[in-house]
């Protein structure tokens, strides 16, 4: 029979819907039942692509021994991080600062007042290297409940006391200068990897927001090294088993230095930030590489994550059907010699083994290979590689396909409208901008209440019960900005500045300037999670610095351009000390330190080839942070466009910056000079 998870919106969640644990889904009453039965909460947290919670499930909460234990001596509470990241976040916090490490599945004991005692990831079945059963932890955690109370509510008390008084320092509040980016940039240089790219070792993680900061760097110095840590790094992931060689887009990490062997799990924020960081490198350097990895890696968003209400799923799994009944990571994109065989023939299979590095011995596990680009020395026919890796990709389609989490997560999903609206610019795409723009809609339509704030997620059109975080709020204005000025339509803006309201009121500190991760009228934890470093996609706090500041730069806005700078302090202080783990904010204060510029293009009509040209070269240009403007000299849609007239009847760009503007222009050459392009 189903448990209480049968009615929640995350995929993760109806994943254990049919466990024999009695499991609630974080809400007052696990907490309440708790107190009422005297017993302590064992808090689990995953996510539906998490090899190993896919593991302790199958292996612990499938158990019905197990599950008869849990549901005897504990209330188990079970949550998607992507739906609760401030849950996850706040105990995350503890489980780092008790154990030095940290990841999913997350497992916490909790006294019924939710301040944790005891914490671990995954515990296996069995003692096991070191590691205690889970039954063992159970058992342990009961015992001392029963037994030792006073020293487990010290306990929890101490460790809730330290959380509550981690409140972030805000440095001294200036924003970074030149100083402090080339510091950052002597930072990552010294943790640079020439020779595989990338930085640190394994495992390896795509530095999406750091390649924003190299680029932008660059465009604003014109500092070689910046760009070359940028494109070598580009290349060498869209060379590795990192890359989909086949479909398209990128997995999670690496698992080694060399891109090689990928946890296989595809993320949406992952291709988003890194089809977006493709698109503006082709920008910069013209690079065909740039450009074929850009395109494809927006394509598989559109053909594999899209849902049919429009938005963009969260992730695929690492996992899939081998073929056997048996779930293997990598099944579904992993090949040996004699698969290639059967699909290709003897020539033909010959020549792909060396041309995506295909061995007996394999690169993976069981003699099976991650398909990648070796550089050889070898010149291979286009024409004949593109049949083999269409032949190849529609054999693949056959397999069993890793399961998709089908939930839309409003941050993610303005990420992928930021990066869907510039790549179709860019690329004459657009089929892009339309799915970018369908996107954005739905966020509107499904995930915006009455008063503009966000719903955190939805699936099949329904939005979720968890409030919006800071990212959701941060991100979407971005995708909202970007979008408003890649088809010229005012109402993103407009809806960018309402969720920008939002930021300023319910998420910013007014004395420091500093954020929260979560609004002031949210469900209160043991703490107010705040995190200003990035992770796996821009902190929320970097997030709302940069929309901040673009919106500034279209609206003349005092108040959202003070906010962003006070935001940015954080940057001055981390910037120059952890760099890799700041790098959406170095982004941010490249553009601060440019402007950033603000272009208006005005022409007789939006269709006209003259405006077309203009407004295509205004997006182009590479100027850190550049905002952008299109429309007619009446169009009250953009406030950049008042008393902008045509020059001489003609369509006209005008770049303004620090209250500076230059001449009008109806030239692209003299457009594309101006902003750097």
């Amino acid at each position: 029979m189903p448990n209480r998870l049968a009615q929640a919106t995350s995929p993760y969640l109806l994943q254990h819907a049919d466990n024999p644990v009695d499991w609630w889904p974080w809400e007052a009453g696990a907490f309440e039942e708790a107190r009422r039965r005297d017993v302590p909460v064992l808090l689990s947290v995953g996510y539906s692509a998490c090899h190993w919670c896919h593991v302790m499930a199958h292996e612990s909460f499938e158990d019905q021994d197990t599950a008869d234990y849990l549901n005897a001596h504990f209330v188990s509470v079970k949550v998607d991080r992507e739906e609760r990241p401030d849950v996850d976040a706040v105990y995350m916090e503890a489980v780092q600062a008790a154990t030095g490490h940290g990841g999913w599945p997350m497992t916490v004991f909790l006294t019924p007042d939710a301040e944790p005692f005891y914490f671990g990831t995954y515990f296996p079945p069995e003692p096991r290297q070191g590691m205690p059963s889970f039954r063992q932890v159970l058992q342990g955690v009961h015992q001392a409940w029963q037994e030792r109370r006073d020293e487990v509510a010290d306990v929890a008390g101490k460790i809730a006391a330290d959380l509550a008084g981690r409140e972030i320092a805000f440095g001294d509040a200036q924003v970074p200068g030149e100083q402090e980016l080339a510091q950052a940039l002597l930072g990552l240089t010294r943790d640079y990897d020439p020779k595989r790219g990338g930085f640190g070792g394994a495992p390896k993680f795509p530095p999406s927001m750091v390649l924003e900061f190299l680029l932008r760097h660059h465009a604003r110095t014109g500092a070689e090294g910046a760009l070359q840590m940028a494109a070598d790094t580009c290349e060498r992931m869209a060379r590795g088993g990192i890359y989909d060689q086949l479909g398209g887009g990128f997995a999670r990490y690496s698992v080694d230095r060399d891109w090689t062997v990928p946890h296989f799990e595809k993320m949406l924020y992952d291709n988003a930030l890194l089809c977006r960081v493709y698109a503006h490198l082709w920008r910069s350097t013209g690079s065909e590489l740039a450009r074929r990895v850009a395109l494809e890696t927006a394509d598989f968003m559109v053909r594999e994550l899209r849902t049919p209400e429009g938005g963009f799923a969260s992730a695929l799994d690492a996992d899939s059907d081998d073929g056997t009944g048996r779930h293997a990571e990598g099944a579904y994109y992993v090949w040996t010699p004699a698969q290639l065989r059967e699909v290709l023939g003897e020539a033909d299979a010959e020549l792909a083994a060396r041309y995506f590095g295909v061995t007996e011995e394999g690169t993976f596990e069981e003699g099976a290979s991650v398909l990648q680009l070796p550089q050889r020395d070898e010149v291979f026919d286009a024409e004949r590689i593109d049949g083999i890796r269409e032949r190849l990709l529609a054999a693949r389609s056959s397999r069993p396909a890793p399961g998709r989490d089908d939930k839309v997560v409003a941050a993610w999903n303005g990420l992928a409208v930021a990066a869907l609206a510039e790549t179709g610019a860019y690329f004459g795409r657009p089929d892009l901008t339309e799915a970018a723009v369908a996107a954005a809609d739905l966020l509107v339509r499904v995930h915006l209440d009455e008063q503009a704030a966000l719903a955190r997620t939805s699936k099949d059109g329904r939005a979720g019960v968890n409030a919006g975080v800071l990212e959701d709020y941060a991100d979407v204005a971005e995708g909202f900005l970007a979008l408003a000025s890649v088809t010229g339509e005012g109402a993103w803006l407009d809806f960018a500045g309402l969720l920008l309201g939002h930021v300023l009121a319910r998420f910013t500190d007014e004395e420091s300037g500093a954020l929260f991760d979560t609004a002031a009228d949210a469900e209160r934890l043991i703490r107010r999670p705040q995190d200003p470093t990035d992770n796996a996609a821009p902190s929320g706090w970097t997030a709302a610095a940069g929309a901040l500041l673009g919106y500034a730069a279209h609206t003349g806005s005092v108040r959202h351009r003070t906010a962003a700078e006070r935001a940015l302090g954080v940057v001055k202080a981390l910037g120059p000390r952890v760099p890799r783990f700041i790098g959406w904010g170095l982004a941010v204060a490249e553009a601060l330190l440019d402007g950033p510029r603000e272009v208006a293009v005005v022409g007789p009509a939006l269709e006209d080839p003259g405006t077309v040209a203009l407004h295509r070269t205004a997006l182009l240009g590479t100027a850190p942070g550049a905002v952008v403007a299109v429309g007619t000299p009446e169009s009250d849609a953009f406030p950049l466009l008042a008393d902008r007239p045509l020059v001489d009847g003609r369509p006209a760009a005008y770049v303004c910056r620090n209250f500076t503007c230059d001449a009008p222009t109806t030239e692209n050459d003299r457009l594309r000079v101006a902003l750097g392009g």
